[in-house]
């Protein structure tokens, strides 16, 4: 056994590296800066480990996540390794007692909040630090929050450029699970990587079941079906701190001992959200998407989005709490059409906000991206191929269908819609830069009733190229040159609807 297996086998009692995390280790332990993308559940958390307790050296840990934090200082200290987080969320007292562990030369991990290296307490150990050869290496978690194409795009992240400059000899570690090709360029340019290894492994998860659908009117009796079927801990996630609430009162009032967690509760009740989950033996938590990031509980048997998510990439991320044991897990989403709107919406707000802190086209090109990316996972919801083919597409990677999603498993008879097609087109054409609701209203009234399936067609044209979609949240529709062309000769569009 080598010196690396052996150290794994001391530490962590394991026997062998998952996929990728020897080679991210041997370029740390070299000096050298990395890229890691590797799955949720694919062990990024070792990779920054490990080099710390082999060294006798401190790593530092950038991370937006305070449950992660919270959680792996916990199982650190249950192991008798020195490890600290600082964050906005610590009480004065706490604070004060927690940089006095800085002090500690056994100290092995530090977790820090992006804002906290905006400090000059924090700026000053890091020089200091790194002035003496003390840290082993800095590893910056969610590294896709840096990148304007990430789906989780933080400002704060972009002043983390700055790291080296503080800590110029010291590797720096990009982590995340998802990054397409243009994500991790950004990555490296803005945190000023130096000939980083880019390690990459697939994003599939073998014991994964997706399945996407229209949501019912009612779906409460759909949940509590799933939760009849589904193993160990289950997630449900809602858009809205609103939804959580309602949710959460709904199967409890049903007798599902379900628990919400979102931003909005004090920390006293989202750390009883956060203990119930990780220590009752089939938890149901109803969260908003950010809960489940860094939280270690491999046993997840369902997650059940109760809206359509935002984003393919984004998805793929918290679809991927599921199964960390290894075992069959099911990843449901319910959505519908009014979905694509709320979500609209809530991005130009929160574009509205950014442009106040940033670039008006920094801003604007973030809000066009997102635009995109939510009509890319609207796409896939709605479309007829592989869910987990359609999805691994979206971050850069090429797979066979899974045969295990819903579009794989069940047989969908296909029909032509080019005479449907041909009659919205001709509809378009008198009606250039119309908003979809109002082409799908008149086409309701002049032709037939059933404003869903001209709303879906009309997507499904969009995807088709034959029709664009403007980017500014407004979903103004144009017709492409290809549209016009079919226009002049149709061809068939057989689709599963």
């Amino acid at each position: 056994m080598d010196s690396l297996a052996s150290a794994l086998n001391d530490h962590y009692g394991w026997d062998s590296f998952k996929p990728g995390q020897r080679p991210v280790l041997e370029a740390i332990l070299a000096g050298k800066d990395v890229v890691a993308v590797l799955p949720t559940g694919g062990g990024k958390s070792l990779c920054y480990q490990l080099p710390a307790l082999i060294r006798q050296g401190l790593v530092v840990v950038i991370s937006p996540l305070v449950a992660l934090m919270q959680d792996q200082v916990k199982q650190l200290n249950r192991r008798g390794i020195c490890a600290v987080s600082l964050h906005a969320g610590l009480d004065p007292d706490c604070h004060k007692e927690r940089l006095s562990c800085l002090r500690d030369q056994q100290l092995r991990l530090l977790y820090l909040a992006p804002e906290r290296l905006q400090g000059t307490v924090a700026r000053k150990f890091l020089e200091g630090k790194a002035a003496n050869g003390d840290i082993v290496a800095i590893a910056i978690d969610e590294a896709h929050c840096i990148s304007s194409w990430g789906h989780d795009f933080r400002p704060g992240y972009r002043r983390l450029g700055e790291i080296r400059s503080l800590c110029p000899d010291v590797p720096l570690v990009a982590l995340t699970a998802t990054a397409a090709p243009q994500v991790r360029a950004e990555i490296i340019r803005l945190l000023n990587l130096r000939k980083p290894l880019v390690q990459v492994c697939s994003a599939q998860r073998n014991n994964l079941c997706y399945s996407m659908s229209r949501r019912s009117e009612e779906p409460l009796r759909n949940i509590l079906e799933l939760l009849k079927i589904s193993r160990g801990a289950a997630l449900i996630y809602a858009r809205t701190r609103r939804s959580v609430e309602h949710w959460a009162k709904a199967l409890q009032g049903v007798g599902v001992s379900a628990i919400p967690y979102h931003a909005g509760l004090n920390n006293q009740s989202r750390h009883e959200a956060l203990t119930y989950f990780l220590e009752k033996e089939k938890p149901v938590l109803v969260a908003t998407v950010a809960f489940g990031m860094g939280v270690d509980r491999s046993d997840v048997g369902l997650v059940l989005h109760l809206d359509l998510p935002s984003t393919p990439e984004g998805y793929l991320q918290q679809s991927g709490r599921a199964g960390r044991d290894g075992l069959p897990s099911d990843c449901v989403v319910w959505f519908s059409p009014g979905d694509r709107t709320k979500l609209g919406w809530a991005i130009k707000y929160s574009s509205i906000q950014s442009k106040e802190g940033e670039a008006t086209g920094t801003a604007n090109f973030r809000f066009e991206i997102a635009q995109e990316q939510l009509r890319r996972m609207e796409a896939i919801a709605e479309g007829d191929s592989c869910l987990e083919q359609a999805l691994l597409l979206a971050v850069g990677e090429l797979g066979a269908p899974c045969g295990r999603c819903d579009r794989c498993t069940s047989l969908r008879p296909s029909r032509n819609w080019s005479d449907k097609a041909m009659t919205l087109l001709v509809s378009l054409h008198d009606n250039q830069g119309v908003a979809i609701h109002s082409l799908v209203e008149n086409l309701s009234k002049e032709v037939d009733k059933g404003e869903e399936r001209w709303g879906w067609l009309a997507r499904r044209l969009v995807q088709e190229e034959l029709i664009r979609e403007s980017n500014d949240g407004s979903q103004k529709l144009f017709l492409c040159e290809s549209g016009r062309y079919f226009l002049k000769e149709p061809w068939p569009l057989k689709y599963a609807g």
